[in-house]
């Protein structure tokens, strides 16, 4: 199977602005061929639209405003990990060879209706996230010993790591005490525990290895994809402490890129809300269980960027469909090494890890130079 790369990548600032989806989608789609003239439309045989906005036919509407006519075009929804899905959709037709060249845009309004899950009746009143992160987070402090300071940590290092990222909705920093005193939301989650929903949108393309030698003077690979659903509720989680969809879709990533977590030098995690750090550092393999936060205290403590450098979503906020593919862009530019102030050490291979609803669906990627 030949090698699939990435040639270019477009952001914009995440905001909490009133846009429409189609401006939004637009921005940084049009950013990206404003940073890399020497695409050629004409190439681009496919557009992948992420997303969970209810408009329609977005797909076209954005080959359209930017001038492609592709053979493939159509929007991929899968609440959270959206983006890292429509990067798998782009991957999988390329190295069908079903095209040669893809676009991947996606983008989000604050007020996005992917914020809630109505499929699920069993929850009753408890469709919104905030309660299945709550059931984590206590479940998690229980069985561990943790305490809310502890978890405080995660929000505490990502607003930091998020100063030095130009495109986060964080501009503040905040103690430990900061995470504690803000408003209570429940009774093991607290404002400053959450991400929050925001205006934004992310771009890249993905293409053959042929094209991206011919378009890229620093190639970054993608060389492994791991990929499970286990459910749609959250209900049905085999385990509240753990994420077992993230754990058998690293393995599976790791494995095709012929690669263990200790080669990993920089990855972006879901931390959707303090408690799915640990978990999630934990479950991908970085650290043994329960010991989590210990991982995050060091980093934290030393200024290492090593696990979401751009400041996370906590940090950066998280516009649903545009977090994958924002995630992604952050490990490229590590791999390239032009994330300025953010920039870790001889970074050589990177990981994604993009989760939906309580992981109940979990997507990894492995990327490297």
């Amino acid at each position: 199977m030949s090698k699939v790369g990435i040639v270019a990548y477009g952001i914009t600032p995440f905001t909490k602005e009133d846009q429409k989806i189609e401006t939004v989608l637009h921005s940084s789609a049009n950013k990206l061929f404003q940073k890399n003239p020497s695409i050629e439309k004409k190439d681009i045989d496919g557009v992948l639209v992420s997303t969970n906005n209810n408009s329609k036919y977005l797909a076209p509407v954005l080959s359209e405003m930017v001038g492609i006519q592709p053979k493939i075009a159509h929007s991929i929804e899968s609440l959270c990990n959206s983006g890292t899905n429509s990067l798998v959709s782009a991957f999988s037709y390329i190295s069908s060879g079903l095209a040669d060249m893809v676009l991947v845009s996606g983008a989000e309004r604050y007020d996005s209706p992917g914020q809630i899950l109505e499929w699920d009746n069993s929850r009753g009143e408890f469709k919104h996230p905030i309660f299945w992160a709550s059931i984590f987070s206590k479940s998690y402090k229980r069985k561990y010993e943790i305490t809310d300071e502890q978890l405080a940590t995660v929000s505490v290092k990502n607003h930091k790591q998020a100063q030095a990222n130009p495109n986060a909705l964080s501009k503040k920093t905040y103690s430990i005490q900061d995470v504690i005193n803000s408003k209570k939301l429940t009774d093991d989650l607290r404002l400053l525990d959450c991400s929050r929903p925001c205006t934004g949108s992310a771009s890249i393309i993905l293409a053959s290895e042929e094209i991206t030698k011919k378009n890229s003077e620093n190639p970054v690979w993608i060389s492994g994809i791991g990929q499970k659903t286990i459910s749609a509720g959250f209900t049905k989680n085999p385990s509240l402490t753990s994420m077992e969809s993230t754990k058998i879709a690293a393995q599976s990533a790791l494995k095709m890129s012929k690669h263990s977590i200790e080669d990993v030098d920089v990855a972006e995690v879901h931390d959707a809300f303090t408690v799915c750090e640990p978990m999630a550092l934990e479950s991908l393999g970085f650290t043994s269980p329960g010991k989590g936060t210990s991982m995050i205290d060091d980093l934290h403590k030393t200024n290492n960027f090593k696990i979401n450098p751009r400041g996370g979503l906590i940090g950066t906020g998280h516009p649903l469909g545009a977090t994958g593919i924002s995630q992604t862009i952050e490990i490229v530019q590590q791999l390239q090494n032009n994330a300025e102030k953010r920039q870790t050490d001889k970074a050589n291979v990177g990981l994604i890890h993009n989760m939906s609803a309580a992981s109940t669906s979990s997507t990894v990627l492995v990327l490297e130079k």
